[in-house]
Order: structure tokens, then sequence, then C-alpha cells
């Protein structure tokens, strides 16, 4: 039998018919909506042992949803993946939640030096300043965000991030991959 992915619409059949468990196979794949699904209605994602298929020698339980990331201010940040041809700019990040986390939506801390760059998004994005000042602007709309402001861009939105002298920020992206977005 070939890998199986495992769906929302699959957890809320078998939450409608009273089933606590999702039973997989180790090679089947189920989405994150559908962990999402099961850990809201009750029902664990349990993976069958590939040596005895027994159901007790593997119980897996949907990844928990609490995810602790102490100390990002003070984060060491990569360089940033996209070529924006602005290398002066030195934008770095670090992603602390991720899609792999099983969580639909994704968070990290982002900084960047004097200047501005343009950014297209097909996700939906806040912007929380930690520290520094951090300048979007969006066709004739400009913002000023400083340290405790929140900035909350929509998907398909065309801006520049920018910053006269630095910034720091946490962005949360929904849904989690926003590497699209370049």
């Amino acid at each position: 039998m070939g890998r199986r992915a495992h769906t929302a619409a699959d957890v809320l059949r078998l939450a409608a018919s009273g089933a606590t468990e999702l039973v997989v196979a180790p090679e089947d794949l189920v989405t994150p909506l559908a962990r999402d699904l099961a850990g809201e209605r009750g029902v664990r994602v349990v993976v069958r042992s590939a040596a005895t298929d027994s159901l007790d020698a593997a119980r897996q339980e949907t990844p928990p949803r609490l995810r602790h990331v102490p100390g990002v201010n003070a984060m060491e940040l990569a360089p940033f993946p996209v070529d924006l041809h602005r290398p002066e700019m030195d934008v770095r990040l670090a992603d602390v939640v991720t899609g792999a986390h099983g969580m639909p939506m994704a968070a990290g801390v982002m900084s960047l030096r004097q200047g501005s760059f343009p950014w297209t998004l097909d996700y939906d994005e806040v912007e929380y300043v930690i520290e520094g000042e951090l300048h979007i602007t969006c066709g004739e709309r400009a913002v000023v965000g400083r340290p405790g402001d929140v900035i909350a861009v929509p998907k398909g939105s065309s801006i520049t991030f920018g910053t006269p002298s630095w910034a720091r920020f946490l962005y949360v992206t929904y849904p989690a991959d926003w590497a699209g977005g370049a």
C-alpha cells in the first residue's frame, strides 16, 4: 500500500463518528490542518509500528501546541535567505516558529540596517517592533513603527520595508510558509 495523505476532512469524519484515534502508517502524511483539527477535536494521531504493525508499539500523539523560545531579543540572527541586492542593509532573521512545529502560522525575528527594499506578501503578516524604527510603505501610505508598536500587513500587499538607521522586530505570518513572498 502506498503513502496516504490524511486531511482535515478525514479528521472531521472521524470526530463526527465519535472515534478518538486516527491511525496512520509511518510513511503517511498528515496535513498541518488535519493535525490542528485533531488536537481541537480530541482525536489522537497514532502511527502504526512498521516492524510489528502494533498500535501499542508506536503510539504518537499530535505534536504539542505549546512552544517556548526564550531570549529572542538577544538571539543571533542569520543572513536573510533571499538576495535583496542591498548588502549594506545587513538584513538578518531567525525563524522561531514554523510549519515544522505543527503550527499553521510562523514567527521570527528580523533586523535591518539603514535602507529599504521592496517585498510582496503572499501571506498575512504582523510586525511587533522591538528596537529601532521600522518604516513600511504600501502605495501612498507610510507607517513608522517604534518599540512596542504593531503593524499589520494584509496578504497581497506590495510594500517597502525600511529604516533610517536600524530596526529589530518580531514578525508573525499566516500561513506559515512565508518564503514564497519574494
